[in-house]
């Protein structure tokens, strides 16, 4: 059978380079692209996403149209940062093994420029080369690019965001203009579209998709969270996913440092990739990353491009782009080669106008999700310990001499009872840590500007009755701590609570009809923070009436104000609640005996940064990520 390269006109030296690299078929971009580039006679424009194997779509024409028997530079490929760079060196570098006198050399900013020209100087065919660099190995007359035939802009777009268009017209100055250039880019703004017209003559132009959109193998989803939250619900969402491999999206280098820190002292395995990293320091990074001895990169836009890593399962945004656009090459860093990724963004609800934004660039709806309860994240990580424990690869030889003394230690123990201790080692850490667990999830407004979590603002319904307590925001409770708050001493489920309005000092909440006497029979003589809780009925004036700025009227049954049965606090018990996903209200489903404690203690959260409370596991709370 031919290979599918070799169909495409590809020699047997770099056909098989590629078989050795694990290609078998060419991506769709490189199906189109390389016949055409392979003729060498046109200019050429290529829009395709992040991780849809461009690289190959450019380098293997080179490879086969470049005269390697001189030394002169033929082709220069420019790219925005030092991590891209050395991927497309690398890559170029794995394709032309098999042919002889091939030479490619990498030119970027942070490393030993007087190394750089020594390669330059005993001869190279391939230049891939950062902007600075180059006008600077430019400067010094080191370099002669009469020769070059191929002028390449990979990520053209990343180019011009970060200020590199006087940069490339400079660099473009100095090769000939008879040369052919190939312009790669996730995006087509306006800029890159100049580019086109500036510098090419009536360029063939691909389009992989629609333009601008984003990779089809890429699911979207976005958690609508308080700003002080943000922290939290990142360990939340990794902690679902106990088999996260992903990179991390901060605004700056101050934050990406700064959870980064946060991260590794709360037991996970990660480090931050940003500017003022070393060369040295950034090769280190992105060594751990790709060998997967790190399971979290935290990193800036301009560090993390280039980042070409297989099996990425999630992207963060920790803080949303500035540019819009950026969000396509974030997203592209998963759902690479043909593989599924889930782009998540973590924001306030201030920030859905930007997710509207994005969803209209990128042709794709992002699905609103909840963040997880705490008996969610627990019982995903029992049974990802049980599946490990199922799979483990079992050394035979090695571990037959210690049985017998393994099973004298379990002789008293019967078969579940080892497998319930063996479970609890890892289990009782989120088991402790999670069973206060808040909900971390903001109210957020739709986009009609209505209150998305429990109905419209105003709205009654005759099947409920709206109560009064006395404890509110001042109290740093949440509209998710004051449920569980409700359900765990009124002994009721979460589906049985309506609507939810936090205030200050106090605030109301809605009960379905037929809990109502159940809630206040089992309210008596409760504290919280050294203050009695009192809970009332409200009158039946809707907000803004009545009831509005703390009026109170008293339960129909003659104003007896019921509390707490007993005081007694409860754990892992009713009032559990599982999310329902969009804007309803949220479904209550007893956990069995599950595992959360609707206490009313204090609250879980804080981010990075330092503002407002930091979640912090403690010594006996660690994580640690393998």
């Amino acid at each position: 059978m031919i290979n599918p390269f070799k169909l495409l006109g590809i020699s047997d030296d770099v056909v098989n380079a590629v078989k050795d690299l694990g290609f078998e078929n060419p991506t769709p971009i490189q199906e189109q692209a390389i016949p055409v580039l392979l003729e060498g006679n046109n200019d050429f424009v290529g829009l395709a996403q992040t991780g849809t194997g461009k690289t190959a779509a450019f380098g293997l024409p080179l490879i086969e149209l470049i005269d390697f028997s001189s030394k002169k530079p033929q082709a220069l490929i420019l790219c925005p940062t030092r991590e891209l760079c050395l991927q497309i060196a690398s890559d170029i570098k794995n394709y032309s093994k098999n042919t002889p006198g091939a030479s490619v050399v990498a030119v970027y900013g942070g490393a030993n420029i007087m190394q750089q020209l020594r390669e330059i100087r005993n001869g190279v065919q391939v230049v891939v080369a950062t902007p600075g660099r180059m006008l600077d190995i430019i400067g010094r007359k080191a370099i002669d690019f009469s020769s070059v035939k191929y002028v390449v802009l990979d990520e053209a777009d990343e180019m011009l965001n970060m200020g590199f268009q006087d940069d490339i017209n400079d660099i473009l100055s100095t090769t000939p203009d008879d040369k052919k250039t190939w312009l790669f880019s996730a995006t087509m703004p306006p800029e890159v579209r100049r580019i086109a017209k500036n510098y090419m003559d009536n360029p063939t132009e691909l389009t992989m998709g629609t333009k601008n959109t984003g990779n089809v193998n890429i699911e979207h989803e976005y958690y609508v969270v308080r700003a002080r939250d943000k922290y939290a619900a990142l360990k939340r969402i990794v902690d679902f996913n106990p088999e996260i491999f992903a990179v991390v999206f901060c605004k700056t280098k101050l934050d990406t440092q700064d959870v980064a820190e946060n991260l590794i002292k709360d037991g996970y395995n990660a480090d931050a990739l940003h500017g003022d990293l070393s060369q040295q320091q950034r090769d280190k990074v992105m060594q751990r990353f790709r060998d997967r001895n790190m399971q979290l990169l935290i990193a800036t836009d301009v560090a993390a491009r280039g980042i070409d890593v297989n099996n990425v399962t999630h992207v963060v945004n920790y803080s949303l782009p500035d540019e819009i656009e950026s969000y396509t090459h974030r997203s592209g860093r998963t759902g690479r080669a043909g593989k599924t990724g889930i782009s998540i963004c973590i924001i306030n609800s201030k920030e859905l106008g930007k997710i509207r934004q994005i969803e209209r660039i990128i042709g794709k709806s992002f699905t609103k999700a909840e963040l997880p309860t705490g008996f969610d994240v627990c019982e995903k990580q029992l049974f990802s310990l049980v599946h490990k424990v199922h799979n483990v690869e079992v050394n035979e030889s090695q571990i037959d001499q210690y049985i017998p003394r393994i099973m004298d230690e379990f002789a008293e123990l019967s078969k579940e009872d080892v497998i319930k201790r063996f479970a609890s080692l890892e289990f009782n850490r989120f088991l402790e840590y999670y069973k206060n667990a808040p909900d971390l999830n903001a109210a957020a407004l739709d986009e009609r500007g209505e209150r998305g979590e429990r109905g419209a603002r105003g709205a009654r319904n005759s099947d409920y009755t709206r109560l009064f307590i006395n404890l509110g925001s001042v109290d740093e409770f949440t509209r998710g701590d004051l449920l569980s708050f409700v359900c765990n001493n009124g002994k009721i489920s979460g589906k049985n609570i309506g609507k939810i309005d936090l205030k200050g000092v106090y605030s109301f909440f809605e009960v379905e009809n037929a809990s109502v006497d159940t809630l206040f029979a089992n309210f008596n003589d409760i504290q919280f923070n050294n203050r009695g809780v009192r809970i009332e009925k409200s009158g039946d004036a809707p907000e803004g009436g009545g009831s509005r700025g703390g009026e109170r009227r008293p339960y129909s049954g003659g104003g007896e104000r019921k509390s707490y049965g007993g005081g007694e606090r409860k754990s892992y018990g009713g009032g559990d609640r599982r999310s329902s996903g969009g804007g309803g209200r949220r479904e209550g489903a007893s956990a069995g005996g599950g595992f959360r404690d609707f206490s009313g203690k204090p609250r879980e959260g804080g981010n990075a940064g330092g503002s407002g409370r930091r979640e912090s596991s403690g010594s006996g709370d660690r994580r640690r990520r393998s």
